[in-house]
């Protein structure tokens, strides 16, 4: 098949999941002998820059000129949108929510969703239902002829919010890129003068429910006497963070934000005691499958699509309590054994998320929405 990407993911982030989910898409596609490409006339992307070579149609700059983005992302959308309908794909993928279509109406038009976590209200207040028809992601939505969801729990949501057709959606789960089951590494042990850590990845504000985490952990005297705090990405710590850790009496340092590589970030899973992820909203959550690539045992909200994606593999919380958060945390560090167990069925579980297994769901579904362009398939039918 001739699948074609739009210049959106590409051009939008210089790094980042939805970008980084195409670049593993659009690299597995290929190795599965499909005819694929690109279309980001000037990109920014670091993920783009490592595909094989052709696969991208246009060059790679650093980063836009100040203050250009925007006329350069539309400008990049323009010329793309000519080449990808000379080019003649059978299908084609848009890569982010826009207002216009990315190809021509005679191949079928594919969308991915990640979540709906605004629409939701997670990122603020809750999106009016008058107001949710006006935004470039309904449109895009409402445009495209099959929309995939990266988990059941937000394809649910998509249905129920944006009113769309279930036979129009479809779920295909994200691959997990770290090492798999079979070849994952030994544990490590953190150095004799450093004191064992809980890991928390990612952004920290609002729904993301950071502040409960610290709070369960100063809720128990065991937990905090024994206990650092590793916050990895995310950004420095506000000032709000930084008076609540001085609230909660954690001594200077207990608590540490670091940024890092992947390699980085290998190395905390593989000597963190836990990771703990107490989100109250994932459109499918990541971080949890990387821990368990690295024999970290996790410990889980079970809010949205985490039980979904992590299975029996993590012991599970009510992130909004707590004291529940708390004794999560309790039943697996102060317990070796259960851990272990935790660890082993972290392996078992990850080994169900590969790139090449997502890739060929996907290939799967644009063969089901034809494997010519409508044209083609109406010439043929004369």
């Amino acid at each position: 098949m001739r699948i074609a990407f739009d210049h959106q993911a590409f051009c939008l982030q210089k790094t980042g999941g939805i970008s980084r989910y195409f670049y593993h898409l659009i690299e597995q596609l290929f190795t599965l002998n499909q005819t694929v490409k690109a279309f980001a006339p000037v990109y920014r992307n670091q993920y783009a820059r490592q595909l094989a070579r052709g696969v991208v149609a246009g060059c790679y700059i650093s980063d836009y000129p100040r203050y250009c983005a925007g006329a350069a992302v539309a400008l990049n959308g323009t010329v793309a949108r000519n080449q990808m309908r000379a080019w003649r794909p059978d299908i084609v993928h848009e890569t982010y929510f826009s207002n216009r279509r990315s190809g021509s109406k005679a191949q079928p038009n594919v969308l991915t969703v990640f979540d709906m976590i605004s629409e939701r209200g997670f990122g603020g207040a809750e999106i009016a239902a008058n107001t949710l028809k006006q935004s470039t992601k309904y449109a895009a939505v409402e445009r495209a002829d099959h929309v995939i969801c990266i988990s059941e729990h937000a394809r649910q949501d998509l249905i129920q919010i944006y009113n769309v057709a279930p036979e129009k959606t479809s779920t295909i789960h994200l691959g997990c890129e770290v090492i798999a089951a079979g070849s994952a590494p030994q544990r490590q042990h953190s150095n004799t003068d450093q004191r064992p850590y809980l890991l928390y990845v990612g952004l920290r504000s609002g729904y993301k429910n950071f502040a409960r985490f610290v709070e369960a952990v100063a809720s128990s005297a065991q937990l905090q006497s024994s206990f650092d705090i590793v916050a990895f990405g995310g950004g420095g710590f506000s000032s709000t963070e930084q008076a609540l850790l001085h609230e909660l009496k954690f001594r200077p340092k207990q608590v540490r934000q670091i940024e890092g590589d992947d390699g980085a970030l290998a190395r905390h899973y593989a000597q963190a005691s836990a990771l703990v992820y107490p989100s109250c909203y994932e459109g499918f959550g990541l971080p949890p499958l990387e821990a368990m690539a690295y024999r970290c045992p996790v410990v889980s909200s079970q809010a949205s699509a985490l039980p979904e994606i992590i299975g029996n593999a993590a012991e599970f919380f009510d992130p909004t309590d707590v004291s529940s958060i708390a004794q999560a945390i309790q039943n697996v560090v102060l317990s070796s054994t259960y851990a272990q167990a935790l660890i082993e069925k972290g392996l078992a579980r990850v080994s169900h998320f590969t790139w090449q297994q997502c890739a060929q769901k996907h290939l799967a579904l644009y063969q089901s929405l034809g494997g010519r362009s409508r044209t083609d398939t109406a010439v043929a039918s004369r």
